[in-house]
């Protein structure tokens, strides 16, 4: 078929029903581009390899496990908001409140946290949501809050967070995670604390990480070097010292761990004419990482039997290997490496590393803020020892969280943190709403500053202990607000031997508060 006639030439109203044609398609696009998910998901932007922001759902990670724990996570989150928003049958609502998980969930070989310290550290929130939400009282959504894999990527977390305690159906009322002591993560605290949002660092030890709002559960270094302090009155050894420290300026807790051994053992073993530096593995690349040639070579030479390491645990299977590897020591001769730590690292129990331990005749001893063996009931478990492992184990069978995953305390003590902030909550419900009663139309929840007043009230008292916290780590609690700088004063902090040279445990020290043995419940 052919057209007849010449085509119809557009005229100044077809142009301009064209042109807005174009721009409303052009505008839905903008439109559908701005509001449609990212590859992170909702709350969340791809920054690099990383996903960062603030979400109750799952993200990719790139690694298995921790895809499948952020999915349960997730799955936890949704069940707590249906239980809200459309409860079954005669049920009555019940109200939640978020907590935030601010760590990061991806690595490399410089991060802050490795592959499986994240699996570990996230297997333990996750244990402590859902303890928490088997109780009565509030339930409770665990906020996943990435701030990159250096911890760098804060500020707009922290934003979003600070939004999330104005949510008035299910507010924001505290953070925990804040895995490491750097300038990123002092600087992230200081931001939180100016508004007003109580946050813990469950594994933080630097004794100068201090703010208003911020809590710790774990020791300080002044804390576990006391600890040290009293272990080696009872082993003095030949009393011929070495340090080996971590010479990274923007690790805070290397540089603190690294002043407080000078302060407390320095003259007693001649730490300033006996000291070796490395560069850490972690954080920027400032020069080839673990260098232990010097430290190794000086410690054999010198006849040193005790080494202080002021650096993070995943160098210190290097240094031992090299160690090991200087054929001029005398290896007839007891060595020690004293360090501290949330608890004992996987690598360190390697079979390499103990083949290294074995060969250089060298035993760890870690002021420890968990004991690994009382995951396996000896050496007098905590009380809330039975509840973390009936959670954890459940959760370790189901993903598989990797060998040895309560070894380095972390599992443990994220459970605390979380732990910490949910009771502080159900107290401060339980007492505004006459005994917590569930009603058709529950109260209001708690505001973040609420919780903070929850938190700052003595807790311990004599030998009383009135809402300390029960945990995964011991039975402890807080002094008040500001005293101690917000640490946790009766934590107990066990002295782990590997391997084991003593026919019996150390004596377990606490963190008392001062100075003097009995100043915590029995």
């Amino acid at each position: 078929m052919m057209f007849s006639g010449r085509p119809k030439e557009w005229g100044p109203l077809d142009w301009c029903v064209a042109l807005i044609v174009v721009l409303v398609l052009i505008g839905g696009f903008v439109a559908w581009q701005q509001t449609r998910p990212g590859p992170c998901g909702d709350g969340m932007d791809k920054r690099g390899d990383d996903c960062v922001g603030v979400t109750d759902r799952a993200f990719g990670t790139g690694d298995d496990t921790v895809d499948s724990l952020l999915r349960a996570v997730a799955d936890e989150n949704a069940r707590v908001k249906r239980q809200w928003d459309d409860p079954q049958g005669q049920s009555a609502r019940i109200p939640y409140a978020r907590i935030a998980l601010m760590m990061p969930f991806t690595s490399d070989s410089t991060s802050a946290m490795t592959r499986e310290m994240i699996r570990r550290s996230l297997a333990g929130a996750l244990a402590a949501q859902q303890q928490a939400n088997s109780a009565s009282g509030p339930h409770y959504q665990l906020l996943l809050a990435p701030d990159g894999r250096d911890l760098d990527q804060w500020q707009d977390v922290v934003d979003r967070l600070g939004e999330l305690t104005q949510d008035k159906e299910a507010p924001l009322v505290g953070v925990t995670g804040i895995p490491s002591s750097t300038i990123h993560t002092r600087k992230a605290v200081a931001e939180l604390s100016r508004r007003s949002i109580p946050t813990v660092g469950p594994v933080i030890t630097a004794a100068s990480m201090n703010s208003r709002y911020f809590f710790k559960t774990s020791p300080n270094n002044e804390q576990f070097a006391r600890a040290l302090d009293e272990y080696l009155k009872e082993h003095p050894g030949k009393s011929r010292g070495f340090l080996v420290w971590d010479s990274r300026e923007d690790d805070v807790y290397s540089q603190d761990l690294r002043a407080v051994f000078k302060k407390r053992f320095g003259t007693d073993y001649d730490l300033d004419a006996n000291n070796s530096h490395f560069i850490g593995s972690s954080g920027d690349d400032q020069g080839i990482p673990r260098r232990f040639a010097d430290a190794a070579e000086k410690i054999c030479r010198d006849k040193a039997d005790t080494v202080f390491f002021a650096g993070r645990d995943q160098d210190l299977p290097a240094f031992i290997n090299r160690l090991a590897d200087e054929g001029s020591c005398d290896r007839s001769q007891q060595l020690r490496i004293l360090k501290i730590g949330i608890g004992l690292e996987p690598t360190l129990t390697t079979p390499s590393t103990v083949r290294s331990l074995h060969t250089t005749n060298t035993t760890i001893v870690d002021a420890s803020a968990y004991d690994p063996d009382w995951a396996k009931g000896e050496n007098s478990p905590p009380r809330g020892s039975a509840a973390f492992l009936a959670r954890f184990q459940k959760i370790d069978k189901a993903y598989g969280v990797g060998s040895s995953p309560l070894a380095d305390g972390y599992a443990a003590m994220y459970y605390d943190g979380f732990t910490l902030l949910a009771g502080a909550v159900d107290r401060t419900y339980s007492e505004v709403n006459e005994g917590g009663r569930q009603t058709r139309e529950p109260a209001g929840l708690p505001t973040a500053k609420d919780v903070y007043s929850t938190l700052t009230i003595s807790t311990i008292d004599g030998n009383d202990c009135t809402g300390c916290l029960v945990g995964a780590g011991g039975t402890y609690g807080f002094t008040g607000p500001g005293e101690n700088d917000q640490w946790a004063v009766c934590k107990p902090v066990p002295i782990v031997e590997f391997p084991s040279t003593s026919a019996k445990s150390p004596p377990l020290y606490r963190t008392y508060r001062g100075d003097k043995a009995g100043t915590c419940p029995s």
